[in-house]
């Protein structure tokens, strides 16, 4: 029995994957129980690392702090990839302010975390450590952690400590305060559901009519005459002809007596416009439909190389040939079809029009998913490649002690979002599968996350007993704190609906839990859409913000 004492308990390579597979295994299998409908979920990794490390169980720290830094590159990196695409569009229109708030969370939280530092005299790495699980964000601890092992040289243990301490009611922290905002302001979720439909349908939104033309002053005249006599914006969408003929009409289509057209334009406009034209008709989707009989509609993947990086104006599908743009998914996400849109390799869009148009159109974005599914590993290796040295370079700035680096965490990201956004533009294949990211994704947070306990458990108990414990209602409070503020600012100043307030707080805690629990309980979208609006900012942030505060 040599061989298994040996293997349990040396110092060898394959102990060191034995006890991190078994602490991954034990870690996402606890996972997966729900209290509540809550769960911690990969977090588990963390406190088995922690258990087994306080009964021996540990690895050599070289290879734990490698098995750390690699986890944590490819969590972050995949994330920024992940992100990127969304991540400047997050700041326009309505997403500005939902973005601000989130701002305000992360600064307050911040704020409160310094107050507690000095007021209690606590070392600022462990409260960096609390407030890192208090607002459930693993890449601001692994930022801090590799921060603090550049200047000091060592790794302090406490910061994953705190970081364990205080991540359970950071999870609950979240729930708790949303459901209590429903109860300070008597909210009706049903009444809240029909106000937020009537958002949606303001005078301001697009809505669909269709139009027989009956003005003879129209007749003969291009879509984009009439759109310049009108001097009220539409879009005609699909143009049916007396004579039975049914086409996607361009700006140079010529309209004629009797066609009739199906138009897009603002609810505002919509009784203008079909007055101008001629008359309204009742023909809803479904009639469309049928009198589609010569046109259809099919999802194309872009495959193609040559078409990545390339916009939807320079491709000129709609004028080449003849065909509708009508969306872009893109890593779940739907995107406007505006000319200035640049396609990326993985790109769905949605075209209807002639079936042999579309397949010249099939042709060019090449739409061949099994190319997809090859691993572009390129662009990943050598995204790290210069995430590293970007987060490697020192930068100086005034007040503090030591320069500024973003470190592994910090760079990898930086680069991630910036060559998932831009590279596209430059021929850059930057597209890696849902699954594939989400996998790389998992295994880098598990790596790193078990790495963290097998290293933290030694005195954990010990500095839990002698005051940490008072680490919990540190992090409660840097949790609720600044929730409060925001969500009271929220629906009193700024008049947002329940359901945004939910997804601003999930997304500027990057917390995955409460968004499962908020949308499994009222099951509204626009949860998820305010949580991916602030999602990348709250993530940029909370990374940054963790080492500028160890420093």
């Amino acid at each position: 029995m040599n061989w298994l004492d040996s293997l349990l308990f040396s110092d060898s390579v394959a102990h060191a994957i034995l006890i991190i597979s078994i602490v991954i295994a034990l870690g996402i299998m606890l996972g997966k129980i729900k209290v509540f409908g809550i769960s911690l979920g990969v977090t588990w990794i963390l406190f088995i690392g922690i258990i087994l490390s306080h009964f021996g169980f540990t690895i050599n720290p070289a290879v734990r702090s490698f098995v750390s830094d690699l986890g944590l590159i490819l969590f972050v990196f995949s994330l920024g990839l992940q992100v990127g695409p969304g991540f400047f569009a997050s700041f326009k229109e309505g997403g500005l302010k939902l973005n601000m708030l989130a701002v305000l969370i992360v600064v307050l939280g911040v704020g409160i975390t310094v107050a507690i530092h000095f007021i209690t005299g606590t070392p600022m790495p462990t409260m960096v450590g609390v407030m890192s699980g208090a607002v459930t964000n693993t890449p601001g601890l692994g930022a801090a952690q590799q921060t603090v092992t550049d200047i000091t040289g060592s790794l302090d243990q406490t910061i994953a400590m705190g970081y364990a301490v205080a991540y359970p009611l950071g999870v609950v922290g979240v729930i708790l305060t949303l459901l209590g905002v429903r109860a300070f302001f008597r909210i009706n979720i049903n009444k809240e559901k029909e106000k937020v439909h009537q958002q949606e349908t303001n005078p301001d939104s697009a809505c669909k009519i269709a139009v027989e033309v009956r003005n003879e002053a129209i007749c003969g005249r291009t879509i984009r005459e009439v759109d310049e006599l009108l001097a009220r914006h539409f879009v005609v969408s699909r143009q049916y002809h007396p004579d039975g003929h049914m086409e996607i009409p361009t700006s140079d289509s010529v309209v004629g007596m009797g066609d009739k057209l199906l138009v897009i334009t603002s609810a505002a406009n919509a009784e203008v416009v079909s007055a101008f034209i001629g008359r309204r008709l009742e023909m809803d989707q479904a009639t469309w439909e049928k009198l589609d009989t010569n046109l259809v509609s099919r999802r194309l993947v872009v495959t193609n190389s040559s078409v990545n990086g390339k916009s939807l104006g320079e491709l000129n599908i709609r004028a080449q040939f003849g065909l509708n743009i009508t969306r872009v998914n893109r890593a779940g996400i739907d995107l406007t079809a505006s000319p200035g849109l640049h396609l990326q390799l993985g790109d769905r869009i949605m075209v209807v029009g002639a079936q042999s148009a579309i397949d010249k159109v099939a042709r060019l974005v090449g739409n061949q998913a099994k190319k997809l599914r090859e691993p572009k590993l390129i662009p990943i290796f050598i995204g790290i490649f210069f995430g590293i040295i970007v987060g490697s370079i020192p930068i100086m700035l005034p007040g503090l002690g030591q320069p500024l680096k973003l470190g592994l965490a910090g760079g990898s990201l930086v680069v991630a979002i910036l060559i998932a956004r831009f590279g596209p533009n430059f021929g850059m294949v930057t597209y890696t599968t849902a699954s594939s990211n989400m996998m790389l994704r998992e295994v880098g947070i598990a790596l790193f996350l078990a790495a963290v306990g097998l290293g933290a458990g030694e005195g954990f108990v010990d500095a839990v007993l002698g005051g940490g414990y008072m680490w919990i209602l540190y992090g409660f409070l840097i949790t609720v704190i600044p929730l409060i503020i925001v969500c009271i600012l929220a629906r009193a100043v700024f008049k947002f609906d329940y359901f945004a307030i939910s997804g601003l707080v999930c997304g500027s805690h990057t917390n995955p839990t409460a968004l499962a629990f908020m949308n499994t309980t009222f099951d509204e979208s626009r949860i998820a859409v305010a949580y991916a609006t602030v999602y990348p900012l709250a993530m940029f942030l909370r990374v940054i913000v963790a080492q500028l505060m160890v420093l």
